[in-house]
């Protein structure tokens, strides 16, 4: 059995040659090892599973249906990835993908916003290791309430920054605040204001797209659904994001009037890139909500999605 020691050195050494690029006669003499035992450390790392490598297979972009959704839609960037032989794989490899390109654009960005879901979780599960103690992740929604659920809002922020060896903010309440006078307390509190402040200065927003069922699937916020969304309005609702309702047409309900605890949605709007992964075709009407209402900039979606989104959008039947 490996000592301590001996681990701490198989982790250094792999670090560096992974991580810093650096050769093997640099490792050498960094260890005062031969080069002999630098490769014996390192075929050693891999084989007690310290290090795993894994080698993603191309990934297959339908571009021409890229295109047209592009033309129907104002949207810049969108990605429709082929489906794989069955739906795990499908939405194995829409996170994959996902999760590259958007750690391709975090590595030019500041602050960056995030919010939860499975989605999200295994994007950042998927991350490759980095070094960026400049990059701040942050909350500006509140709680989502799955306390615990490994896909609550304060661990998404707290993941990814481990991922990228970097800061996070949190933003302590829940999410819906239905007293307007306690809204408007809380986000005057000082323990939230740097966190509300770092909100308006996102570079960045990478998130997922709910649904009703995202509400109800969380007691408090179904036991008060009426207050989130009109009764008269519910059967209105195909989408949820930045934890607020929104119609298939890609229209706010009530904008102005649902209780969230977090930046003005008008600040939200404002961030320059809104990622956002869909992996389920049950979210078929919300996506087409969210690109008919240019809510997006960036959508990393399945082949299968967006041939539903084509079989119910008259825009893209022309």
């Amino acid at each position: 059995m490996a000592t301590p020691e001996h681990q701490a050195l198989l982790t250094a050494i792999a670090q560096d040659y992974y991580f810093s690029r650096a050769s093997i006669s640099e490792l050498a003499e960094k260890y005062h090892v031969s080069r002999y035992f630098v490769e014996k450390y390192l075929h050693e790392a891999q084989a007690s599973g310290l290090v795993t490598i894994t080698i993603q297979a191309p990934t297959t972009r339908i571009q021409a249906l890229e295109l047209q959704f592009r033309q129907a839609f104002n949207i810049p960037h969108i990605a429709i990835i082929k489906d794989a032989a069955n739906p795990t794989q499908t939405a194995e490899h829409v996170v994959a993908y996902a999760a590259q390109q958007s750690q391709n654009l975090i590595r030019t960005q500041h602050v960056v916003g995030l919010t939860w879901g499975g989605t999200i979780y295994n994007v950042i599960q998927h991350f490759a290791a980095d070094n960026q103690p400049e990059l701040l992740f942050t909350q500006y929604l509140g709680e989502n309430m799955k306390y615990h659920s490994r896909a609550g809002s304060t661990r998404m922020v707290e993941m990814a920054a481990n991922k990228f060896s970097s800061n996070y903010r949190t933003l302590v309440g829940p999410l819906y605040v239905f007293d307007p006078a306690a809204r408007r307390l809380l986000s005057a509190e000082p323990a939230l204001q740097p966190t509300l402040a770092l909100g308006s200065k996102m570079d960045m927003l990478i998130t997922g797209i709910g649904t009703m069922d995202s509400i109800d699937s969380i007691p408090i916020w179904h036991e008060q659904r009426e207050k989130i969304v009109p009764g008269e309005r519910i059967a209105d609702v195909a989408g949820i994001i930045f934890g607020r309702p929104y119609t298939v047409a890609g229209d706010f309900i009530n904008p102005d009037d649902v209780p969230v605890l977090g930046i003005p949605l008008a600040q939200v709007m404002a961030v320059p890139r809104r990622f956002a992964i869909v992996t389920s075709k049950f979210k078929t009407r919300a996506t087409l909500g969210a690109l008919r209402g240019g809510l997006l900039t960036d959508l990393v979606t399945s082949e299968a999605v967006a041939n539903r989104i084509v079989a119910e959008a008259p825009e893209l039947q022309k």
